[in-house]
């Protein structure tokens, strides 16, 4: 449905659409249509197994007895591998090719879900996540790098908004899928499709992306740049001693270990810091280049961004359990409840661009402050153990329009400040904000949905949701005050 737009567009005349250093068009010529098709299509499919499997959840953790801590890990496997490694991945394919990762992460990650889709026991489970968290890594920072180096000027803005639009609607439409694929119980493979699925379509994808894909070109070695290994070390602990101890810390009663890996975490993040700015003091290449922190607004669009994927995760994951373990919903219709969300969604993604250009800088708090009343809403209209009747819709209908908007403008407004030349770094940055944005909201909101779950009372399901979506009013509302703190940055 993009193509005839951006057939239709050029690129200015002063700047050619494709870096002469990167990458060189392919022998059938450019084809920007379904150059976007083709790499929206890889990164719908790694969003997808961010939260298809939040449906399948309870399923997988009878088949297998999966104890919460286990299947904690099954969901935030993936984005740990995912968030840790992404912005390597974008060095990785500014140093060897956009295309040859691109490739390299879609077989790695088609081949690691087939593996999933037939694991016999938990640990293969989360072990095969981590790997199929891996190869999206080396695949989806290629998809940003591709757009902001293919399409310039109004091209890449369009390119731009419905990028966007698929990253946000990927989520609810996620768990849509999930739901369809776990009721249909394909002959008696119950929660296994919810992989399997990647499996034909990461095969046909490997035939087409090496044909339209624009070839890499060789790169002048002055512009080479290293990967950055102390740093990458440095990140890589500071995440995972982040993220371990919220996964597991709730199953294990917050043991002191817990505690001591978060504070180590926090000092690992500073050192991290410290090695870049030295880096780059040195004339080196840190991981996160400094202008792409100084481009304007970029450090609040971090915020904002994390923010809202932490909101959207935590709540996908909360209410998911909620429906089908506490209300007796079955997986289809859940997993059809969030289409609604869904459609919202993907509908303000693809749209938030026709609204008056003043009002684009106060987009991202207006819809944190909408996402915030939503959650309000859920949180009374399933407090009693009741279903919510219209208004779970009527809420979900609004929360996705408010997260929409929270997150589209956010996204495409800051890539818009970053230069072509930064294009691999803003990808990484971005992409691995969002991933630990998903990630902490699983962890943190997860774990407190699962400890409220143990209190004693009428409904302890309805009431661990309730206490959920107060929380999830509150950082939505702190998220809205950080979008407020506007500078003069552009509004695009």
């Amino acid at each position: 449905m993009t193509q005839p737009v951006l057939n239709g567009a050029t690129a200015p005349a002063h700047r050619p659409a494709v870096d002469p250093g990167t990458t060189k068009p392919g022998r059938a010529g450019p084809r920007p249509g379904l150059l976007l098709a083709t790499i929206l299509i890889g990164q719908f499919m790694a969003l997808l197994d961010v939260f298809i499997v939040n449906v399948a959840a309870p399923t997988i953790r009878t088949d297998l007895d999966a104890s919460g801590a286990a299947l904690q890990l099954i969901i935030a496997g993936y984005t740990i591998a995912y968030a840790v490694l992404l912005i390597t991945g974008a060095r990785l394919g500014d140093l060897f090719g956009h295309r040859r990762l691109f490739v390299t992460g879609l077989a790695l990650f088609t081949a690691a879900s087939l593996a999933c889709g037939l694991a016999q026991n938990t640990g293969e489970l989360i072990g095969f996540r981590f790997v199929q968290g891996t190869g999206s890594a080396l695949m989806i920072p290629q998809v940003l790098s591709l757009l902001q180096l293919t399409f310039s000027g109004e091209a890449r803005t369009r390119a731009m908004s419905v990028y966007s639009a698929v990253l946000s609607s990927g989520a609810a439409l996620g768990q849509s899928l999930g739901g369809i694929l776990v009721s249909a119980d394909l002959f008696g493979t119950g929660w296994r499709p919810v992989f399997l699925v990647n499996v034909p379509i990461g095969a046909v994808m490997l035939v087409i992306a090496p044909r339209v894909l624009p070839q890499d070109g060789r790169r002048d070695p002055a512009r080479r740049r290293g990967l950055d290994l102390p740093g990458l070390t440095a990140l890589a602990a500071a995440v995972t001693l982040l993220t371990v101890p919220l996964v597991l810390g709730q199953e294990e009663g917050w043991p002191v270990w817990g505690w001591v890996c978060l504070g180590l975490s926090v000092l690992l993040f500073c050192l991290f810091m410290l090695l870049e700015s030295r880096l780059a003091r040195r004339g080196g290449a840190p991981l996160v280049s400094g202008r792409v922190l100084r481009a304007p607004g970029m450090l609040r669009a971090v915020i904002v961004i994390m923010t809202t994927m932490a909101v959207n995760a935590g709540f996908l994951f909360a209410v998911a359990l909620h429906l089908q373990t506490g209300l007796g919903f079955s997986a289809l219709r859940t997993g059809l409840t969030f289409a609604v969300a869904a459609v919202s969604f993907g509908g303000v993604g693809l749209n938030w661009r026709r609204l008056p250009v003043s009002w684009r800088p106060w987009l991202p708090a207006a819809g944190l402050l909408v996402a915030a009343a939503s959650f309000a809403g859920l949180g009374l209209a399933l407090r009693g153990g009741g279903d919510g009747g219209a208004a779970l819709y009527v809420s979900l209908l609004a929360l996705g329009a408010g997260l929409g908007l929270g997150f589209s403008p956010t996204f495409t407004l800051a890539l818009s400040t970053v230069a072509p030349q930064d294009a691999a770094d803003a990808s990484g940055l971005l992409a691995t904000v969002t991933q630990l944005g998903q990630l902490i909201g699983v962890a943190a909101l997860g774990t407190l949905f699962l400890n409220r779950l143990d209190l004693p009372g009428v409904h302890p399901s309805a009431h661990a949701f309730a206490v959920t979506a107060a929380a999830l009013t509150a950082v939505s509302v702190a998220g809205a005050a950080v979008a407020l703190t506007r500078g003069r940055g552009r509004t695009a």
